[in-house]
């Protein structure tokens, strides 16, 4: 894969933005113009001016989808690590099952993970969560990375064409949790492959290509074993 990669525009706090649109997240309007809040790299989507963050710690916002491990239970709730910078509740009331008092080590035990959505944020950054909706669960087995989760949207793609791609070439199960958490299951050569374009795209989300670049990675990497499942 050789050639010049284009570097999309990274802006400074401050900098203004030679874009038009209304403003989007991490924008700020003054006098009329558009100057970043961070730094970051300027992305317009749907007639809105966004600046991704280049780096910093998940902020948890109500809907989002987290992968947590369990760091510790009690007799009505679990302790839910979601790389935020407080732990999340996972009360007995928001799970899939009904636990009795006391019992909440037989149906998630310390080191397990889980796929849950933020159910509730206060002012304070405090987070609650629940796994009581469809297709929220335990993970069972799998591998886990991180990644910075302002690379988040780049991983996932274009309406999730990034991630599905990822699962066509490699026949894995890939989850992806806003907080940059992401679980991977497949054949091990599967994995390992997933692995490495993650963190490709990691690294060079600040260019333009980048899904074609993704896609030859992926063509060069191919094995015996290119199903998807779901």
């Amino acid at each position: 894969m050789e050639g010049k990669i284009a570097i999309r525009k990274i802006v400074v706090p401050g900098e203004e933005i030679d874009e038009k649109g209304k403003p989007g997240n991490g924008v700020f309007v003054e006098n009329g113009k558009l100057y970043s809040a961070y730094l970051g790299i300027v992305d317009i989507r749907a007639g809105y001016v966004n600046v991704i963050p280049l780096s910093g710690c998940y902020v948890p916002k109500k809907g989002d989808k987290v992968i947590g491990k369990i760091i510790d239970l009690a007799p009505m709730n679990w302790v839910v690590d979601i790389n935020a910078p407080y732990y999340a509740p996972l009360h007995v009331n928001d799970v899939p099952w009904r636990v009795d008092f006391g019992d909440t080590g037989r149906y998630l035990s310390i080191g397990d993970v889980i796929l849950a959505k933020v159910s509730n944020v206060n002012e304070l950054g405090q987070v609650w969560i629940t796994m009581k909706e469809q297709g929220l669960r335990k993970l069972e087995g799998g591998h886990i990375i991180k990644i910075s989760p302002f690379k988040v949207p780049r991983v996932i793609g274009k309406g999730g064409s990034m991630i599905q791609m990822l699962k066509d070439y490699t026949g894995c199960r890939i989850y992806v949790g806003q907080n940059g958490v992401i679980w991977i299951s497949g054949p091990p050569e599967g994995i390992i492959t997933v692995i490495k374009a993650i963190r490709m795209i990691e690294n060079e989300a600040h260019t333009y290509g980048l899904t074609d670049r993704v896609k030859e990675f992926l063509e060069e990497n191919r094995g015996e074993n290119n199903g998807n499942e779901e």
